[in-house]
């Protein structure tokens, strides 16, 4: 359940009563003023923006555009809400929500029947995955073949088992030989100080900085510096077709003020995570102020790392991993091609 926003509510009781004041003083100007408030608020475009968790750094971009004016800027009224229990795909695709957060991988699942839902990838949030497991410093779960006999935390997805067996045969491991065990873990570091497992999936800019964090000494290795077909993109941001097709123009001006968000955290790390905590509205970054600050500092250099602008999508990259997907079965078609588009981007014109 989300918490109620104080915030709001006292700010929205306070402009009632001003309001009212003004109106019982028979102020023409303050008649004037909040005529022109309203016809201004009108004529902004109303965009709704679906997450897909709690608020982290993954999303600053989006805080920060918010919160210094880009979208309003842009003739456009954003709301940041909370995915539902089907998802923030099955909320965009509705059209209850023109944009949301997803992932290249969860997406195919979205994307691959007769029927696909009608979401397209508009722009990747961080331009290389960086995910990958983590595990005790000692262990031996350095590299994919330490699996071996150790208990991991799974998901029970199978592109994410797959992923793994991959990895592991790269290295002549087998996957046949890892424990697994339902992943119901909510803080990775702890989790593996206590031995409640062996390794686990993490995103290193939440994760990883987290085992830093709470000092707890860690092993780690990226999927895609083991095997390049893993440099997918996750996560990405997704627009409603339709959205797209009847609105580009309103499409367009919304990448570009959430571009601007994402090059202000990425030149100004510590005021922009300052923005995510102070947007927050769900209470869960309280008490996690010194993870969102070190995971901001390490995330503003990913956001765009070696790409030429934010959000573009390499068209190879996300191809040769949907072609894995098909030769490894995991789709029922071969969805190379599909699913993405880099038209929208400000890079594009």
């Amino acid at each position: 359940m989300r918490k109620l926003n104080w915030k709001k509510v006292i700010a929205g009781t306070l402009s009632a009563v001003m309001l009212l004041s003004v109106t019982a003083c028979g102020s023409a100007n303050g008649k004037n003023e909040s005529a022109s408030t309203e016809s201004n608020k009108k004529n902004l475009t109303k965009i709704t923006f679906c997450l897909d968790w709690t608020p982290n750094t993954n999303h600053t971009g989006i805080y920060a555009a918010k919160a210094l004016g880009y979208y309003e800027d842009a003739g456009l009224d954003v709301e940041i809400v909370q995915p539902p229990e089907n998802g923030a795909a099955t909320m965009c695709a509705s059209g209850q929500a023109q944009f949301a957060i997803e992932a290249q991988d969860t997406m195919a699942a979205a994307i691959d029947s007769d029927n696909p839902l009608g979401i397209t990838a508009v722009a990747g949030l961080i331009q290389h995955n960086t995910s990958g497991i983590i595990s005790r410093k000692g262990d031996g779960i350095d590299s994919p073949k330490g699996l071996e006999g150790k208990t991991y935390s799974t998901w029970e997805s199978p592109i994410e088992q797959a992923t793994l067996k991959t990895v592991m045969k790269d290295e002549g491991a087998d996957f046949s030989k890892v424990k697994l065990i339902p992943n119901n873990i909510t803080d990775e570091p702890a989790a593996l100080k206590a031995k409640q497992t062996d390794a686990i999936w993490v995103f290193y800019g939440w994760g990883g900085i987290n085992a830093t964090v709470e000092g707890v000494d860690c092993d780690y290795w990226n999927f895609k510096d083991i095997d390049p077909v893993f440099d997918y993109y996750t996560p990405v941001m997704i627009a409603n077709n339709d959205f797209l097709k009847d609105s580009p123009d309103e499409a367009k001006a919304f990448l570009a003020a959430t571009e601007k968000g994402y090059q202000y955290a990425i030149d100004n790390p510590k005021k922009a995570a300052d923005i995510l905590i102070e947007g927050d509205d769900t209470g869960s970054l309280k008490g996690s102020e010194d993870l969102v600050y070190k995971s901001q500092e390490w995330l503003s250099k990913q956001y765009v790392a070696d790409a030429d602008n934010w959000g573009v999508i390499d068209e190879t990259r996300w191809n040769n991993f949907y072609t894995w997907l098909a030769q490894n079965k995991l789709t029922t078609k071969d969805l190379t091609g599909k699913g993405f588009s880099n038209e929208y981007l400000p890079s594009s014109k």
